[in-house]
């Protein structure tokens, strides 16, 4: 069973944006708000050069990267072909308007620094 971190209000996650999540370890989480009020979180690097997803731009369910226009699948973290690479994505639920991350996922999951890069590099 896991335990979830309250994080906030969907209310407080802009429509089509996003809020990014710090964490103890590893790379922050970004936390995404569809246009019918969907929520998704996914660490908020790109698996192409790492760019931040939080400063993407939503549209249906997915985010497009502000780096290089790489789109990314909120559901999964897949890039949209013909583009390669995935990025972790967390558990998220929405409990009476409230926004919760498992909290063992943000713990545990994609949490070994990641270096930059330059090139054709991809990060998972």
């Amino acid at each position: 069973m896991s335990d979830w971190k309250p994080l906030c209000s969907v209310d407080d996650i802009p429509k089509l944006g996003a809020r990014r999540v710090q964490r103890q370890s590893g790379a922050d989480v970004a936390v995404f708000r569809t246009a019918d009020d969907r929520v998704f979180a996914l660490l908020d690097r790109c698996p192409h050069k790492a760019g931040p997803l939080s400063q993407g731009i939503v549209f249906g369910d997915r985010v497009a990267c502000p780096l290089h226009n790489w789109t990314i699948g909120l559901a999964d973290g897949a890039a949209v072909a013909p583009d390669v690479g995935t990025t972790p994505r967390f558990a998220v639920k929405v409990e009476g308007g409230r926004v919760f991350l498992d909290l063992d996922e943000l713990n545990s999951v994609a949490t070994e620094p990641v270096a930059a890069c330059a090139g054709g590099c991809e990060h998972a």
